[in-house]
């Protein structure tokens, strides 16, 4: 088992998830309200116990879907498709951040 480094963490990242869409959008779970969608941490090597994944790692999830992935409420996923829905969700979130300008990647252009 590997030590835990310490986490990135950045508000920035977190914070704009508000207003935002489900990245998630868990068939027949998710309620599509903007105005419960959170910064939702995926699991990692970082997460654990009280312990919540770097910042970088997470998704903008809507509450149902975000109880849903966390385990909160059960869902019978078929296999890998829990996986799918977060790598999904995952770079939908990213690509967000880099439209909004809250990741910024030199030297990147859209081709």
């Amino acid at each position: 088992m590997k030590a835990k480094a310490p986490a990135l963490r950045s508000k920035k990242l977190t914070d704009a998830a508000r207003g935002q869409q489900c990245a998630l959008q868990i068939v027949g779970v998710c309620n599509y309200n903007p105005e419960t969608v959170v910064f939702a941490h995926l699991p990692s090597e970082t997460h654990g116990m009280a312990y919540k994944s770097d910042d970088i790692w997470g998704v903008d999830a809507c509450s149902a879907c975000h109880d849903v992935i966390d385990g909160r409420i059960g869902y019978e996923f078929d296999s890998g498709e829990r996986e799918q829905y977060m790598l999904r969700a995952l770079h939908i979130t990213l690509m967000r951040r880099v439209r909004d300008g809250v990741i910024e990647i030199k030297g990147a252009k859209y081709v």
